[in-house]
């Protein structure tokens, strides 16, 4: 079952601050929460960095892919003026800076691994192997007896990926990520060893909230920006959601 935060932060700073970047990050920890989503991609030079979009011109400016440019050239685009000039020249961060920035501040992770069409398998497997050295303490207290919420918990809507991701890196838990619920969900998830379904709210009943977890399965669902609709859920019996409204539902809300 679900031993994670409930309501945790959209992309690090929902819409307060540049998505997938150390100052959404930041802009998290400010407002209070202790719980993040990101998304992960691999650069050409198979360096994980946070992105969700696998082509420039939304968050970062110009033309091009990202599993075509190197992580230091990633480095040095900007990928905050978007948002507001008072973001201008925020870089895209890889995904050990952002590691280091919140087991500094206590936040928990959920990592999406968000793979450039083409490239599942290769980034389930070296995200998995770099999350690995970067818990590598946390991994041994795991083994030891220690808490779950020490280690971040891998989502992804690539079931390739995350299969990829439990053979490099077992002990890491893992949530299958769905729009939709299917008829096969527990195959599924158990194929995964999944501690959790993760899917959009907006096609969520909650008769199949009831059957996800009487099924032992945590539920969480993104993205829910609105109080009347996350007490809706949470009334249903949903474990916990993501948001981009950190500045209307806080991270104590219930």
């Amino acid at each position: 079952m679900w031993c994670y935060p409930k309501v945790i932060a959209h992309r690090g700073g929902g819409t307060l601050a540049p998505e997938n970047t150390l100052a959404a990050m930041r802009c998290g920890f400010a407002r209070g929460f202790r719980a993040v989503e990101f998304d992960v991609m691999l650069s050409a030079d198979s360096v994980p960095v946070l992105m969700h979009d696998p082509q420039f011109g939304r968050t970062v400016p110009g033309h091009g892919r990202v599993c075509d440019t190197s992580a230091q050239q990633l480095a040095r685009m900007d990928a905050g003026s978007w948002l507001g000039p008072q973001f201008a020249g925020e870089p895209v961060p890889t995904y050990e800076q952002v590691v280091h920035y919140c087991k500094a501040n206590n936040i928990w992770m959920n990592v999406e691994i968000k793979p450039a069409p083409g490239h599942e398998r290769e980034t389930g497997r070296v995200v998995a192997q770099w999350t690995q050295r970067l818990f590598a303490a946390e991994l041994a207290a795991y083994r030891a007896g220690g808490n779950d919420r020490t280690l971040p918990l891998f989502s992804s809507f690539s079931f390739d990926a995350l299969a990829e991701a439990q053979d490099a890196a077992p002990q890491i838990p893992r949530g299958w990520l769905v729009d939709a619920i299917p008829p096969d969900w527990r195959e599924r998830l158990s194929e995964l060893a999944a501690v959790a379904l993760h899917t959009n709210h907006k096609n969520l009943l909650p008769e199949r909230v009831q059957a996800v977890r009487q099924a032992g399965y945590g539920l969480f669902c993104y993205t829910v920006n609105t109080p009347e609709r996350a007490r809706e859920l949470l009334g249903w019996g949903v474990d916990a959601f993501c948001t981009d409204r950190i500045d209307l539902i806080g991270p104590d809300f219930s």
